[in-house]
C-alpha cells in the first residue's frame, strides 16, 4: 500500500510541476495579446512566487492541524482553479488576482509533500519526487506548445491543464484516507540505514543555539537562493531569449524550454540511483559544474544549435542539487535544527524564485534579452562559489569524515 500510494504522492507533484513552466512558454504571446511590456512576466511570476513564500511559511502550522492529506487537497482545488481562471481572464488585472491562489496552492503542496516523504520515506525517494515534479514541468510547454499558434489560443492551453489538475483533485479526494493509515506503517523508514547513523555524528553540541547562528547556514542559504534564481529564471524567460534572439518561432523555443525541464526530470531520475553509490556533496558538485558549462554554452558566439544543448545540459546540471542539498541538510547542520533551517532554506529558495526573474526582466527592459545568458552564467558561478566555500568550512571543523 505504500508504493502505491507513493505513486500517488509522484501524481501530486506532477501537478505541481505542471504550472511552472507554463507563463515562461506562453509569455511571448501572452504578451502580444494584452499589449503589455516584456517585464510584465516578471510581475506576474512575482505574484505567483510571493503566495509560494506565504503558503510554505504557514504550512506547518496548517499541516499540522488538517493534515497533509487535506491539505494538499485543498491546495489543489486553488492551483487548478486559479489555472481555470487564467484560461477566461479578459484582461491583466484578472491575470494578477488568478496568480494569487495559484501560489498559495503551489506552497502548501510543495512543502506538505516534501516533508511527509523524508517522514515516512527512504532518502532516494526525494529524488525521484522531484524528478515527477519534472515530468510535470516538461509536459506544461509540450501541452502549450500545441496551442500558442494564434491568437489567444494560449488560453486553451490553460484550459487544458486546469482539466488535467481537477483530474487529480478526484484521485486525491478518493484517497485522502490513506494518508494517515501509510504514515503510520512506514514512519520508521526514513530513521533506518546508515543515513540516520552520519546525521546523529554531527549533531551540535548544543540545543540553545539559534539555527541562523550556526557557522555555514548562510552560506548554504545563499545557495539555495541562486539555485532556484537559475532554474525559475531558464524557465520565465528561455521562451522570450530563444525568440527574440536566436529567431526561433514561439512553438520551438516552446519545445526547447520542455528539454530544459526533461533534462531535470531525466537527471533526478537517474540520481535516485545514484544516491546509493555516490553522496550528496559530490552530486551537487557535479550538478553545479555541469549547469555551468551549459550556462557557457548559450553565452559563448557559437550557432544557435549550440544555445539550444546549452538548455538541456543546465537542465542534466540542476538536476541533483536542489533535492541533494535538501536531503544534506541533518548532515550538515545536525538533525536538533535540521527542520527549522529546512524551512529557511524552502523560504529562500522561493525568494531566489520571486526576485530573480523580474530582475532580469528589468534588466532586459533597459537593455535586451540577449542578457539572459550572462545573468545565468554569473548565478550559476555565485552558486558554485557559496556552496564550495561551505564544503571548505564543514571539512575544515571536522564535520564530515
Amino acid at each position: 500500500m505504500a508504493t502505491f500510494f507513493l505513486f500517488i504522492i509522484y501524481l501530486a507533484f506532477i501537478s505541481l510541476g505542471l504550472p511552472d513552466s507554463l507563463l515562461g512558454t506562453a509569455w511571448p504571446v501572452m504578451q502580444l495579446d494584452f499589449d503589455v511590456a516584456l517585464e510584465t512576466a516578471g510581475l506576474l511570476f512575482m505574484i505567483i512566487a510571493a503566495g509560494t513564500i506565504v503558503s510554505s511559511l504557514a504550512s506547518g502550522a496548517v499541516i499540522n492541524r488538517f493534515g497533509t492529506g487535506k491539505v494538499t487537497l485543498v491546495s489543489c482545488i486553488m492551483t487548478a482553479g486559479a489555472l481555470l481562471g487564467f484560461a477566461v481572464s479578459p484582461s491583466l488585472v484578472w491575470l494578477m488576482i488568478c496568480a494569487i491562489p495559484l501560489g498559495l496552492g503551489g506552497g502548501a503542496v510543495d512543502a506538505g509533500l516534501n516533508n511527509y516523504v523524508a517522514a515516512h520515506y527512504k532518502a532516494h525517494h526525494m529524488s525521484w519526487l522531484h524528478c515527477f515534479w519534472g515530468v510535470g514541468a516538461t509536459l506544461g510547454p509540450i501541452v502549450m506548445a500545441q496551442f500558442i499558434s494564434g491568437q489567444n489560443e494560449w488560453k486553451d492551453g490553460y484550459l487544458t491543464v486546469a482539466v488535467i489538475q481537477f483530474a487529480l483533485v478526484v484521485i486525491l479526494f478518493f484517497t485522502l484516507p490513506l494518508w494517515k493509515r501509510v504514515a503510520k506503517g512506514s514512519s520508521a523508514a526514513s530513521s533506518e540505514g546508515p543515513e540516520a547513523i552520519e546525521e546523529e555524528t554531527n549533531e551540535q553540541s548544543s540545543e540553545k543555539i539559534k539555527p541562523l547562528q550556526i557557522k555555514g547556514v548562510k552560506l548554504a542559504l545563499v545557495s539555495f537562493l541562486f539555485y532556484c534564481g537559475v532554474e525559475s529564471t531558464m524557465g520565465l524567460w528561455g521562451s522570450s531569449f530563444l525568440v527574440n534572439v536566436k529567431n526561433l518561432p514561439a512553438a520551438t523555443a516552446a519545445q526547447w524550454v520542455s528539454l530544459f525541464y526533461a533534462g531535470i526530470t531525466i537527471g533526478r531520475l537517474i540520481t535516485g540511483f545514484i544516491t546509493f553509490k555516490i553522496n550528496n556533496r559530490i552530486l551537487i558538485r557535479g550538478g553545479q559544474i555541469t549547469a555551468l558549462v551549459g550556462a557557457a554554452l548559450m553565452f559563448l558566439p557559437l550557432p544557435p544549435a549550440f544555445s539550444l544543448a546549452g538548455f538541456m545540459i543546465v537542465g542534466l546540471g540542476l538536476a541533483p542539487i536542489y533535492p541533494c542539498m535538501l536531503h544534506e541538510t541533518p548532515v550538515r547542520f545536525g538533525k536538533t535544527h535540521s527542520q527549522t533551517i529546512m524551512g529557511y532554506q524552502m523560504a529562500v529558495a522561493y525568494t531566489g524564485s520571486t526576485f530573480m526573474p523580474p530582475v532580469l526582466g528589468f534588466l532586459a527592459s533597459y537593455t535586451t534579452i540577449g542578457i539572459f545568458p550572462s545573468f545565468i552564467v554569473v548565478s550559476a558561478i555565485v552558486m558554485l562559489l557559496f556552496s564550495e566555500r561551505l564544503n571548505v568550512y564543514l571539512k575544515r571543523t571536522k564535520s564530515w569524515a
